[in-house]
């Protein structure tokens, strides 16, 4: 009986076991890559070499889909020590990845470099990478065949047509004039200019203009109903400057704000000193548009539209705000080809994110610190989501943050400086600017939060190789040493 008892003891152990594994985040398992189970032979230079560019090609669309340099890193480093390459030299910056493998005192170290010629805000392929990885430590992949399904993942279409990224895209714009208090005429001008935005910034892209000048053209285009708005739309109860503003948080929506700061806290100032020059220069790109369309419209005795200096949210239909919140979160993760699943735990994350910040704000905190609050909530939030939809963190963080977005301050203190107020339109764009960096610091540290709360241990050491046990809890389960 005793060695029935224990062998049923370890069935049942090892079927929990795998669906736990099934069912955990690589943020749960990349803490401490675990010694090499199937470790390649240091002395075979091709083996390295597949192993060394496997590694690098999955820290490139991790990279490229706006994750920090830290996260970036351990995920490299975690690949590479599950096929023996424990020691590692790992230098990512902004565009380029450096690896270099020590192979013993005999050997010559191998090291490689990739340079990442793209940003793409592709979803499905980074939870795709995400599952990649998980699958290479649970399943032991050999590299040739991990390199294959790399390829694939790479390779495949996009989940959605264009068209349904451009309506998510447009969709999101009208979440975010619903919840600056803009009614229905102004949520569905907000829809048609941002996807005549969108494609018209395809059209430019494949011609191959600079994303500055594309940024540019697309606060061109917000601008431009707003003017006939205000020109034309006498009798019209409606506040067409919120046009503008949704226009401008879709547009910052795409810019890699979280990873910039996110690497200046974490200690990566080159990446981070490069990632906010460039949100700095897509943002400047935004406002000289609006301000040439502003100037033109002046020039021809057209009326520029004028804003209200009074808090944009507060708790008046606050279940109208909620849902917009989490139809914004959810079709910027559309917008970006997030996964059917994953769109959930964007809504849930948008919808929290929304009703933090009205009642830490309510509560008498400026927009700065209820806005760091209401991230720190989805950075948490993201960081357990992600645990029980296998989604990536990075999806649900920043899909959360899009409803507070600074679009409606950053006009504000553009209309200031037009109008000859340096000192207000200073101080709003500074305070946009503050904004900005509350929100990728508050993810940041929810994320800190929900990884410490979820840390696993390494568990049992048999000989030379650590398998990693696990025990159920209330939950998603937790990672004990056994």
């Amino acid at each position: 009986m005793p060695r029935l008892r224990a062998r049923w003891r370890r069935l049942v152990t090892g079927l929990v076991d795998r669906i736990v594994a099934e069912r955990h985040a690589t943020a749960d398992a990349v803490v401490e890559a675990p010694a090499p189970v199937q470790p390649i032979d240091l002395t075979d230079d091709a083996a390295v070499t597949e192993v060394l560019d496997l590694v690098e090609r999955v820290g490139e669309v991790v990279l490229a889909s706006g994750t920090a340099v830290m996260d970036t890193t351990t995920q490299i480093e975690f690949i590479a020590s599950t096929y023996g390459l424990s020691k590692c030299d790992i230098d990512v910056t902004y565009n380029s990845i450096r690896i270099s493998a020590d192979r013993g005192p005999k050997l010559p170290p191998a090291t490689t470099m990739r340079v990442v010629h793209y940003r793409s805000l592709d979803f499905t392929r980074l939870a795709a990478v995400d599952r990649l990885t998980r699958r290479i430590r649970r399943e032991l992949v050999p590299p040739g065949e991990a390199l294959e399904a790399l390829d694939r993942i790479t390779s495949a279409p996009h989940p959605y047509h264009r068209w349904i990224a451009t309506f998510g895209w447009a969709l999101m714009a009208a979440g975010v004039a619903v919840l600056l208090n803009g009614g229905a005429l102004i949520a569905v001008l907000s829809f048609a200019t941002t996807m005549l935005i969108d494609r018209t910034n395809r059209v430019l892209n494949r011609r191959g203009l600079p994303f500055f000048f594309q940024h540019m053209v697309g606060g061109m285009i917000a601008a431009v109903p707003a003017v006939l708005v205000s020109t034309y739309g006498h009798g019209i109860h409606a506040d067409p400057s919120l046009i503008i503003a949704a226009g401008i948080a879709v547009l910052l929506a795409g810019l890699q704000l979280v990873g910039s700061v996110e690497d200046a806290i974490t200690g990566a100032p080159i990446t981070a000193s490069a990632r906010m020059l460039e949100v700095m220069m897509m943002t400047g790109g935004i406002i000289a548009g609006i301000t040439l369309t502003l100037r033109v419209a002046e020039m021809f005795d057209a009326s520029v539209p004028t804003v209200d200096m009074s808090p944009g949210r507060d708790l008046t239909n606050l279940p109208l705000k909620l849902l917009a919140g989490a139809v914004t979160a959810a079709a910027f993760a559309l917008a970006c080809y997030a996964e059917r699943r994953a769109l959930a735990a964007a809504a849930f994350s948008g919808a929290a994110a929304t009703i933090v910040y009205l009642l830490v704000q309510h509560a008498g905190f400026g927009p700065v610190v209820s806005s760091g609050a209401a991230a720190t909530v989805v950075g948490l939030a993201g960081g357990l989501l992600a645990r029980r939809s296998l989604t990536p963190p990075l999806v649900v963080a920043v899909a959360g943050i899009t409803p507070l977005l600074p679009g409606l301050r950053v006009y504000r203190g553009l209309y200031a400086l037009l109008d000859g107020e340096q000192l207000i339109g200073i101080n709003q764009l500074f305070g946009a600017f503050a904004v900005g960096c509350a929100l990728a610091a508050g993810v940041t540290l929810g994320e800190w939060i929900a990884r410490d709360l979820r840390r696993p241990r390494i568990a049992k050491r048999f000989g030379t190789i650590r398998r990693p046990r696990f025990s159920v809890s209330r939950g998603a389960g937790t990672r004990r040493t056994s």
